[in-house]
């Protein structure tokens, strides 16, 4: 390198980037489900230039790709709030729930979506997802989720139904507080399901339900039994009539095989971790049955994932791909199709062979960087307090700062933003990330902690968190920080944490209750409140802090004691807040809280409410304006200059 072109020298924060905001949003799009249907592949792009819709594509065994549905259809259901398995195709024939009204939708080849289901009484008030084309082809199944005229999430019934084209519909399975994965067999004689009941989550104690042929039903495995609890996941039937299953009876989420008549389910392939993930959405997929008895599965180590064909002598076979993140396997002839992503590749479907011979089908976007541009992430486990969890150790994915054009001054440590998932049943990514690569861009050190509670390690690891939501979260995040700092690789007077969701929760509640660690946090649609989110959420959570936290309303004093609102008196530390003015999982009313609590006490704070916006940003603008005004705030409050090239408006700041 000549010195023409040698690194500038400029302080960690402010390098000039082209990763910008405009970036992360330029034709950017969400890939969601994948489907094979023939010689065709589909999938789901959500994409936030079109408004944050999900539109159908299909790419024809020529290579050539059409979106089925134009603006402003959009292919997206409400079901559990986050959604899932919004559509399905067969012979060409898609099925689909519109977004606007929730309603389920047929096409036809070469024809135009026609309504199935009629108009509900109440808008949005009878939801379907898990769509799953019954095998004689005539009909589909379905979860229908059905809102009382109450609005209570109390009410709210989910059931397992069958759809004819012309709106008649079969209730088959009712009963359960919540029910996924209705499986039809291949002779369409006997259903699969998975049921779970309030308080639990469905990682925590879903239950495998087979129906068989003389009306006759088997828990096959998991729910609770003798003090145990056991997760089943992503039930699959195979051509000879077995059923194939994820479940956690060993630690990890492992995969099993039963055969109706045959007696107790068979491990067939334990990796030590976990293969699954938590099903916050319905329609996930991480492992697929091939011809000749193969499997190809995907499953976690050290931070990223690994595709691997089990053969069926039961060998394993680790395949030498590119990526590091694997979901929506699916059985493609002899082949599978996914969507897989790594350090430098953001999401892609892809066909990969039992060889591992690779095509992509749908390339990511062009973003005309050379990987020099890119940050990739180091798994580090650190020590962290144990708690009485039984687990002392956390870990994180850490992005070191990298711009091929600027370098810091000698001797000046890099700012660090801690990022914290949301969930806080999920786990950090090693994917390419535009947003976080626009932090390290400009000179911050990122760690995406998976605190205990985090998934990927088992459910020893998982279950760590359960009663200590507010507790061990915190001590992890804060770990990680002193970690970091006192390996001298961060600037402990700069530290900065963020998070949605979930993890704005964290964020507030680590400023709050752990003073003194990070200068700066910014919390994205997070909970401020516990007892509010307990009181006034949707169904599928409604029971979800009874394990994180206690059971409500008994444990009303722990809810109070761990929510930051309760207890601003502690918060001396500059936050700001991200929010949507339509998300029904957090209310706006929670952000509004704590704003007035900072204001009154005169803690310097930005706050921002999107219109339109839900539980997660999904419209191009308001993502930009997200990013730049969260970069903003911290070059106000950790002393640092924008770069003039971007022309990035200041936000502001109340003193």
């Amino acid at each position: 390198m000549t010195d023409s072109t040698a690194p500038r020298v400029l302080p960690h924060g402010s390098w000039p980037t082209l990763i910008t905001s405009e970036l992360v949003v330029r034709a950017a799009a969400r890939l969601g489900e994948v489907g094979v249907d023939g010689d065709d592949v589909w999938w789901a792009e959500g994409r936030p230039s079109e408004g944050g819709r999900t539109a159908l594509v299909r790419r024809s065994p020529d290579g050539t790709t059409a979106d089925l549905l134009p603006p402003p259809w959009n292919a997206r259901t409400r079901v559990h709030e986050y959604g899932g398995g919004a559509w399905t195709v067969a012979g060409g024939t898609v099925w689909f729930t519109g977004y606007a009204d929730q309603r389920l939708y047929r096409v036809e080849p070469g024809g135009e979506p026609v309504a199935v289901t009629p108009e509900p009484a109440r808008p949005a008030g009878v939801r379907f997802a898990d769509l799953r084309v019954a095998p004689d082809g005539t009909a589909v199944v379905a979860v229908r989720e059905t809102h009382a005229e109450s609005g209570a999430a109390a009410d709210v019934v989910h059931e397992v139904v069958r759809i004819d084209p012309d709106g008649t519909t079969t209730v088959l399975v009712t009963g359960p507080d919540f029910v996924s994965d209705p499986r039809p067999s291949p002779d369409g004689r006997s259903l699969a399901w998975l049921q779970w009941q309030h308080p639990d989550m469905p990682w925590d104690a879903a239950e495998l339900v087979v129906r068989g042929p003389d009306g006759a039903e088997t828990v096959v495995a998991g729910g609770r039994s003798g003090g145990r609890a056991e997760s089943v996941v992503q039930p699959v039937w195979a051509p000879d009539g077995s059923l194939w299953f994820l479940a956690d009876r060993t630690d990890v989420w492992s995969l099993y095989r039963w055969v109706p008549g045959g007696g107790e389910p068979q491990l067939v392939v334990d990796t030590g971790s976990d293969i699954a993930g938590p099903q916050w959405v319905f329609g996930q997929r991480r492992f697929a049955l091939l011809p000749g008895g193969r499997v190809v599965l995907a499953y976690g180590r050290e931070g990223a994932d690994r595709l691997a064909v089990r053969e069926e002598d039961g060998t394993l076979r680790e395949l030498d791909l590119p990526y590091a993140a694997f979901g929506q396997v699916s059985a493609a002839g002899d082949a599978v199709v996914c969507v897989a992503g790594g350090p430098a590749s953001e999401p892609v479907v892809l066909r990969v062979g039992p060889d591992g011979r690779t095509e992509v089908l749908r390339p990511a976007r062009d973003l005309g960087l050379d990987p020099g541009w890119f940050s990739r992430p180091e798994h580090v486990t650190f020590a962290t307090e144990d708690g009485g969890s039984g687990v002392a150790e956390a870990h994180a994915l850490v992005y070191p700062p990298t711009n091929p054009q600027a370098t810091g001054p000698d001797g000046e440590r890099p700012p660090l933003l801690v990022l914290v998932h949301g969930g806080p049943t999920s786990a950090a990514r090693p994917v390419l990330d535009l947003g976080v690569q626009y932090w390290t861009s400009r000179g911050f050190t990122v760690a995406d902690v998976d605190y205990r509670g985090s998934t990927g390690y088992g459910r020893r690891y998982r279950d760590a968190l359960r009663g200590r939501w507010g507790v061990a979260d915190l001590d992890d995040v804060v770990a990680c920080a002193r970690f970091l700092a006192d390996a001298g690789r961060v600037d402990p007077a700069r530290m900065a944490i963020r998070g949605g969701s979930a993890g704005g929760y964290t964020t507030l509640a680590a400023l709050t209750f752990r003073p003194g660690v990070f200068a700066a946090g910014a919390s994205h649609y997070g909970v401020a409140d516990l007892a509010a989110l307990a009181a006034d959420t949707h169904s599928f959570e409604s029971r979800y802090l009874d394990g994180l936290i206690a059971p409500w309303p008994e444990g009303a004093d722990v809810y109070a004691e761990r929510s930051p609102i309760h207890h601003t008196g502690s918060l001396d530390t500059p936050l700001a807040v991200f929010q949507g003015d339509e998300d029904q999982v957090v209310p706006p009313a929670q952000a509004e809280l704590m704003v007035a609590a900072l204001r009154e006490k005169g803690v310097p704070h930005a706050y921002v409410l999107f219109a339109g916006e839900q539980h997660g940003f999904r419209k191009a603008e308001n993502i930009r304006a997200a990013l730049d005004g969260e970069l903003s705030f911290y070059a106000q409050v950790l002393g640092f200059d924008l770069p003039p090239e971007e022309g990035i408006a200041p936000i502001e700041v109340v003193r």
